[in-house]
């Protein structure tokens, strides 16, 4: 079993950076690809970002790329999202999720509560 906690959410004005934090007790991140997806309000969840198993591999969403980068820390059990010149758009709920490589949700058995990020205008 993992054990996800989201952090770092919070409220940004359109153009800023926020850093978004996942950090996993139960058994170590290296032996999965971690991700981050998002929900807006009214919206489904959707793919955000994901990172291989050893860290050699990232994948994102045509929204986000070139503006967020994921990373993973093994040695603090931890995954980040580096969000860079966020827009209103960017909204919602974030959500850590470990499992096996892919963008779709059913690649992940396991799932953080999430973490609320805010854009302004």
């Amino acid at each position: 079993q993992v054990q996800l906690v989201e952090s770092g959410g919070g409220l940004v004005q359109a153009g800023g950076s926020l850093t978004l934090s996942c950090t996993a007790s139960g058994r170590t991140i290296s032996m999965y690809a971690m991700s981050w997806f998002r929900q807006a309000a009214g919206k489904e969840r959707e793919f955000v970002a994901a990172i291989s198993w050893s860290g050699a591999a990232t994948s994102y969403a045509d929204s986000v790329k070139g503006r967020f980068t994921i990373s993973k820390d093994t040695g603090k059990n931890t995954v980040n999202l580096q969000m860079n010149t966020v827009k209103p758009g960017d909204t919602a709920v974030y959500y850590c999720a470990a499992g096996r490589w892919g963008s779709a949700e059913y690649n992940y058995n396991y799932w953080g509560q999430g973490t609320q990020v805010t854009v302004s205008s």
